[in-house]
């Protein structure tokens, strides 16, 4: 008998041979058996095409250009072929365009793990012109487990030429596929002859073009998706002219300047699906990596999550300083850029609003400290003197208490403004030129960016101080860490990847938790998660976005198809307010969304019901799985999303209609 590495070793020696001498006639190969499964392996000669055959999957790859064919079931999905520019490389300091398919030397042979089967590529023999390049390639296309999906694996040398960015597995050809799923903000149903040209606000994953870090295709009735599992220094290659088709697929990036690691993509195949279907496949995949935290272990960790159940979130301020360098000063308007309130007026007002029935709520904070919102972090202490300072914002803190409001406090450890006391160059954020970001956009005029290695210091050095002081501090949010994609740091003195980024973020949001705080942050992400329990919104992305506009594509709520009883998240309840389509009433996508809804300090009764009306759903879907989400009509505006309880919110987008079923009492 044959054993499989001896068969790996023969049909290797072929396809390297048939690559050195093209006259060499072609030797069909038996199939290869998988060690451990029903799949095989096999080709028609060393020059292709390569087959792998499972009971439910079967992939064809062309050797001669990398493109790939799979069939499942009746349904076929090509895979576009290689092409210029797939494969992108420094070397001596100059960046050059490749094809994978374009290798000099390609070696093709069986690959089984006892779980997975299919095919290791390796590539080598590039080029810069004439100039050789210290390279190599491996690729692995593997069908894995009862479902057969197919894993794409990409690993590269760290020579002398380094890989800048990859695109593997390629994505898949324009007739392959009627519709594209992305989890863009909230996420987007694409035509692929959409006819306006539709782009995302960025590329890498956890930011809003991807909060969650996969997309699929809708094919007639089937459906398959792209699941990136090592998706830090991941993302996507998106274009969508007007009128389409929609291109999308996987990028990767370096990390530090070097591969560092192998990547993998995760594409699974379903016979029939729809955008739901698609996220309920990832959320297994969220479940099964320990990526989904409900909501219900949450509060057993911190039982103050379980007041935000059926609470609406009341966001306020005390100072907004714009100083002169901002993009927000007007110098003509000295009013605009100088607004205090005292800590006292503001306990006062919340006092009012709970003499009108509201007897629960989260308050969120801004502008409490030094010199107000978006000034001099992270250096904010001592609290707003003209506001009250220490014994003002004690006192707030205390009305809240006695009131049954949860305090938290907007907080910001990225934005470094260059004026604040601990500002040093050598403490930001570089990158591998030595460059480190400047600007002036926000309220506190001149910032660079916090390498992230020394947020957490001094998360704990505010927050100790603030607890110190006798304020009851109940929460935190820690502005923009679940919504801006992770930085890298070159700094010699903190060098940080992408990976290391994400993790010290994590230490900060874990500290809040560490002193019974509500944990929150600005936008959902999917590696954020596990340490949040409350954003401050994740609504859709609106043309030319995100604060204002039409909608991009067809708004979906993917990511609560997925994520809803692992996270709390607020909607504006208004037309056309930040995140919300211009058309569409804020109200309604929070009833549908079973979300918690934003509430002022000064609500006329008819925003006061409409908040009741949202808290009381809330109160009953909050822990509760979304299960379905159809469109009723053919203009995608009536709308139906079902709980796991039975529970359906239908809504009219035209008509500003809406009905719960079983009605709330």
């Amino acid at each position: 008998m044959i054993r499989f590495a001896q068969w790996t070793a023969v049909l290797a020696i072929l396809v390297s041979a048939r690559a050195a001498d093209p006259a060499a006639p072609a030797t069909p190969a038996p199939a290869v058996p998988s060690a451990g499964s029903a799949m095989s392996v096999r080709t028609d000669g060393p020059n292709g095409p390569w087959r792998i055959e499972g009971r439910r999957q079967r992939l064809d790859l062309d050797p001669a250009n990398l493109g790939c064919r799979v069939v499942s079931g009746a349904t076929v999905w090509q895979l576009r072929p290689s092409q210029l520019g797939d494969l992108r490389v420094v070397h001596a300091g100059k960046a050059v365009q490749l094809e994978l398919a374009a290798a000099g030397q390609k070696t093709i042979a069986p690959y089984d793990t006892g779980f997975q089967t299919g095919l290791k590529i390796e590539l080598g023999g590039f080029r810069a012109g004439a100039e050789p390049l210290d390279l190599t390639i491996q690729l692995f296309l593997c069908l894995e487990g009862p479902d057969e999906d197919l894993t794409a694996t990409a690993i590269a040398s760290d020579g002398a030429a380094r890989v800048e960015h990859c695109d593997w597995p390629p994505g898949l050809a324009s007739e392959s596929f009627d519709a594209t799923v992305v989890p863009f903000m909230q996420g987007m149903l694409l035509p692929k002859t959409w006819p306006e040209k539709t782009w995302l606000y960025d590329t890498l994953s956890f930011g809003r073009g991807l909060y969650q870090p996969w997309w699929g295709h809708q094919q007639g009735r089937a459906a398959m998706l792209v699941i990136l599992e090592t998706p830090d220094d991941g993302g996507c290659h998106f274009e969508h002219p007007a009128g389409g088709p929609t291109r999308i697929g996987p990028r990767w990036v370096n990390s530090l300047g070097r591969w560092a690691y192998p990547r993998r993509a995760r594409l699974c195949f379903l016979e029939q699906g729809d955008h739901v279907d698609l996220a309920k496949r990832y959320r297994r995949h969220a479940l099964a990596t320990g990526r989904f935290v409900s909501l219900r272990e949450k509060i057993a960790r911190s039982p103050r999550v379980a007041r935000l159940i059926g609470a609406p979130v009341v966001h306020t301020s005390i100072l907004y300083h714009i100083q002169p360098e901002s993009s927000y000063y007007k110098k003509d308007d000295p009013a605009h850029n100088d607004q205090l309130v005292t800590f006292e007026a503001r306990a006062r007002e919340l006092e009012a609003l709970a003499s009108r029935g509201v007897t629960n709520a989260y308050v969120h904070l801004d502008g409490w400290g030094f010199r107000g919102y978006d000034n001099l972090h992270p250096d904010v202490l001592p609290p707003c003197p003209q506001a009250g300072g220490w014994e003002g914002m004690k006192r707030f803190a205390d009305v809240c208490d006695a009131l049954g409001f949860l305090f938290a406090i907007h907080d910001q450890y990225r934005d470094f403004y260059l004026d604040a006391p601990s500002y040093d160059e050598r403490h930001t954020v570089t990158d591998a030129a030595g460059n480190r970001p400047l600007h002036s956009v926000w309220y506190g005029g001149r910032q660079s960016v916090l390498c992230s290695s020394l947020a957490p210091g001094h998360v704990r050095r505010n927050h100790t101080a603030i607890l110190d002081h006798g304020v009851k501090l109940r929460g935190a949010y820690l502005d923009v860490f679940s919504v801006v994609p992770p930085d890298e740091c070159y700094q010699a003195e903190h060098p940080v990847t992408r990976t290391d980024c994400l993790r010290f973020r994590a230490e900060c949001l874990n500290f809040v938790r560490s002193y019974g705080g509500v944990v929150s942050s600005e936008e959902p992400s999917d590696w954020s998660v596990p340490y949040l329990d409350l954003v401050h919104h994740g609504p859709f992305a609106l043309s030319p976005g995100p604060g204002s506009g039409p909608a991009m594509g067809i708004p979906v709520p993917l990511f609560n198809l997925v994520y809803h009883d692992a996270l709390l998240m607020p909607w504006s309840m208004a037309r056309g307010e930040w995140g919300i389509p211009s058309k569409d009433l804020g109200f309604l996508h929070a009833l549908a969304n079973g979300g918690m809804p934003y509430l002022g300090l000064d609500p006329s009764p008819g925003q006061l019901e409409r908040v009741r009306t949202v808290t009381r759903l809330h109160a009953r879907v909050a822990l509760l799985e979304m299960t379905r989400h159809e469109f009723l009509d053919a203009g995608w505006r009536r709308q139906r999303t079902t709980f796991a309880d039975g529970t359906q919110v239908t809504i009219d987008l035209d008509r500003d209609e809406w009905k719960i079923e079983p009605a709330l009492q």
